[in-house]
C-alpha cells in the first residue's frame, strides 16, 4: 500500500552539523548543538532529517572526504552522541537518513595508505590504478575549472589513480566484490545505530567501470538492486535516496524495472526546468521537464529541492535557457561556477518574498518528496567571498545576538553572514518567531498543508491546461480525494476561469485561506491568481 510507505509523505530537512548549531563553543557545529535543536526542527512539522557527511575527515572538501566511514569525527563529538542524537529524535517522531559516500575516500583513509604502500598489497585492487597515464586523464571532470584531472600520478608506487572529483578522493573500486562487502558492512553499522536509510553520494559514480580512454562501459545496475537488497535485508523500511543528474530516460534504470533499484531520486532534471519558469514565466519547459519524469515504477519516488548544499546545476538546459536563467538570478561571473551552475542562496537568487513563497509553493506541490536546506526557511543569504560551493555553507542564523547565535566561539568553521540585507542581526530564527508574518511561520503551515495532502505523495496526478503559458496548473487524485493547485509565474495579477467539468466539483475549498470557491451560474469557478500567486484546493465531494 502507498501510504504505508513513509517517505511517501515525510518532508526532508538538509543540515550540515558543522554548520548548524554548535553546542560547545568551539566554532564548529556538533551534535550536542543539533540535538538542543531538535524541538524547532519538530515544531516546524519536519519528520525526516538528511546529515551530510559526519565521520572522521581532513575535511577539504565539506566532509566528503571520508578518512574513517565507522566513527564520527571528533569535532562533531563521540559515536556515544551520535547514538543519543538518534534516540532525542526517534522520541521526537523524526527519522534520520545520513550520507553513504562510498564513490572514493580520502587519501588519507587508512585503505588508501596501504593500496599506495606497493603494487602487490591486498588493498592495491579498492582503487583504480593504471600503470600508463591513460589518454583520457583531463576530461570527465566534475568540477571543471577547479580540477585539473581524474588521473593523478602516485609517486611512490609510479601509477596513475583515478578519481572522478579531486585528487584527494580516489574512487574505490566498486567492480572488487571485497569493496562491495564492505560497502554493505558500513551500511550494516549505520543501520543497527538506528538510521532511516542512505541520501546515496554520486550514484552513477559508483556503478562505473572506468575504461581508461576507450568508450565508456555500461554502468552497473544490478549493483544497486545488490544494496538494496542487502538494505531491507537488514531493515524493511530503510530506503536509499539517490544523487545522480541524469536524463530522464536514464532515471528509469536506476529505479528498476520492478521497482527493486533505488527507492527515490533526487528530480534534478525538473529543478533546473523550475528555476527557467522563474526566470522566464514560460512554463512550457517545465510541464515537458514533469512529464518526462512521470513515468515510474510503482513504490518509486522523486525527492524534490529548490537548493542545496553544491551549486544550483543548470548542465541539463540548452546553452539559450541557460544564459536566461544565468541572467536573471547569476548575472556576475562571480556568481556562477563550473560553467554550468549559480552559487547562491534561495532567497538572495529570487530577490523578492513574493518569489520565495511561490518557488516553495511550487516545489511542494510537485509529484514526490519535498526537500528543504537549512536556513532556506527563514530566507537566509549566501557569502560570495568564500570559494566555490562554499559560498551556502554558512552558520544558521538562530538570533542577533554575537555570530548568529550559532556559537559564542571566536573561531568559525565558516564566517557568518553579517552584511547587509541578509544579515544574521535581520534575518534569524528568533526574529522571524515572534513574526506571524514571517517566511517561517508561512513554511511552517506549507509543511503542515503538505502533510495533509497524501494525494501528492500517493496519488496520479495530471496537468490542467490553462491556455497560459504562465500559469501551471495541476490535479491529483488519490483514493475518493482531490487536489487542485495553481501557480501564476507571472508578475501580473490573472484571473482563471475554471469550467466545472475541468474542476470536477462545484465547490473547491481553499487549503491556504480561510474561503471557498463555488460554481456561478454559467458553471465556472473564477480564480484569481495574485503576482507570482499560488492557490491550493482540495475539492469537495458531491
Amino acid at each position: 500500500m502507498m501510504e504505508e510507505l513513509w517517505y511517501k509523505n515525510t518532508v526532508i530537512y538538509s543540515l550540515d552539523l558543522e554548520t548548524f548549531m554548535d553546542g560547545n563553543n568551539d566554532g564548529t557545529g556538533d551534535f550536542e548543538g543539533l540535538c538542543n535543536r531538535l524541538d524547532y526542527l519538530h515544531a516546524l512539522g519536519l519528520d525526516t532529517i538528511w546529515l551530510a557527511p559526519f565521520q572522521p575527515t581532513p575535511n577539504r572538501d565539506n566532509g566528503y572526504d571520508i578518512s574513517d566511514f565507522y566513527g564520527v569525527d571528533p569535532r562533531h563529538g563521540s559515536s556515544g552522541d551520535f547514538v543519543d542524537f538518534i534516540h532525542k529524535a526517534r522520541k521526537l517522531g523524526i527519522k534520520v537518513i545520513i550520507d553513504l559516500v562510498v564513490n572514493h575516500t580520502s587519501d588519507e583513509h587508512r585503505w588508501f595508505k596501504e593500496a599506495r604502500s606497493s603494487k602487490d598489497n591486498h588493498k592495491r585492487n579498492w582503487y583504480v590504478w593504471s600503470d600508463k597515464r591513460p589518454s583520457d586523464w583531463n576530461q570527465g571532470m566534475v568540477f571543471p575549472g577547479v580540477q585539473k584531472a581524474t588521473w593523478t600520478l602516485d609517486k611512490k608506487t609510479k601509477s596513475y589513480y583515478f578519481h572522478r572529483f579531486y585528487e584527494f578522493q580516489p574512487d574505490l573500486n566498486t567492480d572488487n566484490p571485497e569493496v562491495r562487502e564492505e560497502i554493505n558492512r558500513i551500511m550494516g553499522y549505520w543501520l543497527e545505530l538506528g538510521i532511516a536509510g542512505f541520501r546515496v553520494d554520486a550514484v552513477p559514480f559508483i556503478l562505473e567501470s572506468p575504461a581508461m580512454g576507450k568508450k565508456p562501459l555500461p554502468l552497473h545496475f544490478d549493483y544497486l538492486k545488490e544494496m538494496r537488497r542487502f538494505l531491507q535485508w537488514r531493515r524493511g523500511d530503510a530506503v536509499l535516496l539517490g544523487e545522480a543528474n541524469v536524463l530522464p530516460a536514464e532515471s528509469k534504470k536506476y529505479f528498476g524495472s520492478e521497482g527493486d533499484g533505488i527507492h527515490m531520486m533526487f528530480n534534478f532534471y525538473v529543478n533546473q526546468y523550475t528555476f527557467y519558469a522563474l526566470a522566464t514565466a514560460d512554463t512550457k519547459p517545465l510541464i515537458k521537464a514533469l512529464k518526462a519524469t512521470k513515468d515510474i515504477a510503482p513504490g518509486s519516488q522523486w525527492a524534490f529541492f529548490l537548493r542545496n548544499h553544491d551549486e544550483l546545476d543548470l548542465g541539463r538546459l540548452t546553452e539559450e535557457e541557460r544564459q536566461k536563467v544565468f541572467e536573471r538570478f547569476g548575472p556576475d561571473k562571480n556568481m556562477q561556477l563550473y560553467n554550468r551552475g549559480i552559487r547562491r542562496r534561495l532567497s538572495p537568487m529570487l530577490g523578492n518574498r513574493q518569489q520565495t513563497e511561490l518557488a516553495y509553493s511550487l516545489m511542494f506541490s510537485f509529484p514526490g518528496t519535498p526537500v528543504i536546506r537549512y536556513g532556506d526557511e527563514i530566507g537566509m543569504g549566501d557569502n560570495l567571498a568564500l570559494v566555490e560551493r562554499e559560498a551556502v555553507r554558512t552558520p544558521m542564523q538562530w538570533s542577533g545576538e554575537k555570530n548568529g547565535g550559532f556559537s559564542r566561539g571566536n573561531n568559525l568553521i565558516n564566517p557568518v553572514v553579517e552584511d547587509g540585507y541578509y544579515a544574521y542581526e535581520h534575518v534569524n530564527v528568533d526574529r522571524q518567531r515572534r513574526d506571524q508574518t514571517s517566511l517561517l511561520n508561512w513554511m511552517t503551515a506549507l509543511i503542515r498543508i503538505r502533510k495533509e495532502c497524501p494525494e501528492i505523495g500517493c496519488g496520479a496526478w495530471e496537468i490542467i491546461d490553462t491556455g497560459l503559458d504562465q500559469i501551471l496548473g495541476m490535479r491529483y487524485t488519490w483514493k475518493a480525494r482531490s487536489l487542485l493547485i495553481w501557480h501564476n509565474f507571472g508578475e501580473k495579477s490573472t484571473e482563471l476561469v475554471v469550467p466545472e467539468k475541468q474542476a470536477g466539483t462545484r465547490r473547491l475549498i481553499d487549503l491556504m485561506n480561510n474561503i471557498e470557491s463555488v460554481l456561478d451560474e454559467k458553471g465556472r469557478h473564477t480564480i484569481t491568481l495574485e503576482a507570482y500567486g499560488y492557490r491550493w484546493f482540495r475539492a469537495e465531494a458531491e
